[in-house]
């Protein structure tokens, strides 16, 4: 046989052990009527399920936006700083404008200091 037919058969022989354990009981199984239905915890047992259910139910939504941004690139565009935006400085502008003829020399020594300050 390959493990491909033992694997799900040795699951299927585990998961019936319990049915089995049950069906050679000698006395039928009798359910814990009464105030601690078996359990005997108390009322005080049930205050942290809904602390867990909120903690659960975040944990959902966090791996949920995770999965978004990793799927999405990974970075929100507003995370980006604005000078990065195309790839081009404030000074890289400043040069494009003077080689183009837009300002003179002085107004661009003028701007070049003011944006380096």
């Amino acid at each position: 046989m390959s493990r491909y037919t033992i694997i799900p058969a040795a699951v299927a022989a585990v998961a019936l052990l319990p049915g089995m354990a049950l069906a050679q009981q000698t006395e039928p199984y009798r359910y814990a009527y009464g105030p601690h239905m078996g359990w005997d915890g108390g009322w005080y047992g049930m205050i942290f399920g809904p602390f867990f259910m909120i903690l659960f139910l975040a944990i959902v939504i966090g791996l949920i936006v995770l999965l978004v941004r990793w799927l999405g690139g990974g970075t929100w565009p507003a995370t980006q700083a604005p000078n990065q935006q195309g790839g081009r400085t404030p000074h890289d502008i400043l040069k494009e404008r003077y080689a183009r003829g837009e300002i003179d020399k002085d107004d661009f020594e003028e701007r070049k200091r003011t944006l380096g300050e």
